[in-house]
């Protein structure tokens, strides 16, 4: 072999076997007594291999997506659970102290959620001017600001004007401006990062409402609310600009990735490869954003999309327990239905990351539509049949999970990272008008027709939803295939 080695030429001794440092590259010879001292030199390259085992992980832990989905992840659980949640342990606290009806309690709630739709696009485009960074920082005091009020308010004025302060506030720091944020930070890995982020936030009402509940009884609601103000303070400030301080350094190109450099073995040829074909990365889903007419068509169909589907969720979030106890469980028995709906919201999303990575968002986007109204058909057929009441919740809450990432993933794809703040604030304000409206609604209609007549008025809600959803996609199939990538 070795004088077929010789015959084919003189090969470098470092392609089979790695010296010292500052060896000189010499020739393999098929003779001499240099050839045996060269072959006692011990290979090197297991140690190199080890070498890079704590270089990926510092890489890994150094992951500006990794502290932005971390750190946002730990505020979306504050600010879900002490604003949005907040009422659902301490609405009974304050009517008992103040003797306010539960009515004008939750009214504060419907008026904040009205001041958050008409400040979104505003907000929108401060993020995409200014940075989610800054916007969101300042969220979190506004957010520390309104509950310091609300603990303090002495009267229903003072009581709905903490509102219109923490509604301003909840747009700056909930999911659309976290979306925003991660894909500022990480836009070639961005749905991926509202996938993982979206698994915190399912979190927040299990955490919160025991939390809550036990301040409450402990030192007070008005207490409770100024400790929900310092977490904002203290906690959610500073994680807003701690974790939102880095970007990644995009690929020049979306088919090359970058290959961690070695300065030993570094050559041209290595310092960036191809990606690999087989798996669609965040990039290539919006290489070709929608423009001009075709960009307000598409948004106009999305937003019919997530108004009527926010019309649903927005009244199950306080009527879920009533409308399972009115198809025919007790009351005890609803509660334990509707904790179900938690689990498997966030199982909806765990399978988004695992299976939904490598397929398209507007797939997962009418799979998540289409539920919705199977559910509801399944709960008008159930006539006290707890089994079927269970498979309701489930695919409500498995819906709902996906529902959340569909909301960033889709305009993503569609329009692209650039001006995603502002598109994320034109579609948020028909969400959150929606979200204000239907808890009203859908009582005023319940209380005058029966509750039957609540539910098909959802089943119509999430109807529009899904045909609008299949309009979007069959309109978008047949658009030229550069419209938008596949």
């Amino acid at each position: 072999m070795l004088e077929g080695l010789g015959a084919a030429g003189r090969y470098p001794i470092d392609q089979l076997y790695v010296g010292g440092l500052g060896a000189q590259r010499k020739s393999l010879d098929t003779g001499g007594p240099d050839l045996s001292r060269r072959l006692s030199t011990p290979m090197t390259a297991p140690q190199d291999a080890h070498q890079q085992a704590p270089r990926r992980a510092t890489q890994w832990f150094a992951d500006p997506m990794l502290h932005a989905v971390v750190g946002l992840g730990i505020t979306q659980i504050i600010s879900w659970g002490t604003c949005l949640y907040g009422l659902g342990v301490l609405a009974d606290p304050i009517s008992a102290e103040t003797g306010w009806s539960r009515s004008l309690i939750f009214s504060g709630l419907t008026v904040a959620l009205l001041a958050s739709s008409v400040v979104s696009p505003w907000t929108g485009r401060m993020i995409d001017r200014h940075g989610a960074r800054a916007v969101m920082a300042a969220g979190s005091l506004l957010s520390a600001v309104g509950l310091l009020i609300l603990a303090f308010a002495a009267n229903p004025t003072v009581y709905i004007f903490a509102w219109l302060i923490l509604g301003p506030a909840m747009r700056m720091t909930l999911y659309d401006a976290a979306f925003a944020a991660l894909v500022q930070v990480t836009p070639t890995r961005g749905r991926r990062a509202i996938s993982y982020l979206t698994l915190f936030g399912g979190f927040a009402s299990t955490i919160f409402w025991p939390i809550g509940h036990e301040l409450a009884l402990s030192i007070g609601w008005r207490e409770t609310l100024i400790v929900y103000a310092c977490l904002h303070a203290l906690v959610c400030l500073p994680l807003h600009w701690w974790s939102l301080a880095r970007r990644e350094q995009a690929p020049t190109s979306p088919s090359a990735v970058p290959v961690p450099q070695d300065t030993e073995t570094a050559t041209p040829e290595n310092a960036r490869v191809p990606a690999a074909p087989t798996a669609m990365t965040d990039t290539q889903q919006h290489e070709a954003p929608l423009e001009g007419r075709a960009r307000f068509t598409a948004m106009a169909l999305f937003a019919l999309v997530v108004s009527a589907n926010g019309f649903v969720f927005g009244a199950m979030s306080v009527h879920l327990v009533s409308v399972i106890g009115a198809a025919g469980v007790p009351l005890a028995l609803a509660v334990n239905i509707a904790a179900m709906k938690g689990v498997a919201q966030v199982a909806g999303r765990v399978g988004d990351i695992v299976f939904g990575r490598n397929i398209d968002p507007l797939t997962v986007g009418r799979l998540a539509i289409a539920l919705l109204p199977v559910g509801l058909i399944v709960l008008l057929l159930a006539d006290g049949a707890v089994a079927l009441i269970i498979t309701f919740t489930l695919l409500l809450g498995v819906s709902n999970g996906l529902v959340t990432i569909m909301r960033g993933a889709v305009p993503l794809k569609l329009f692209g990272p650039r001006g995603y703040g502002e598109v994320l604030g034109i579609l948020a304000t028909p969400y959150w008008l929606m979200n204000a409206l239907a808890p009203a609604t859908f009582a005023f209609v319940v209380d005058g027709l029966g509750a039957t007549a609540g539910v098909l008025l959802l089943l119509v809600a999430a109807i529009v939803a899904m045909l609008a959803m299949e309009c979007l996609t069959f309109w978008l199939a047949r658009r030229p295939s550069q419209a938008v990538a596949r």
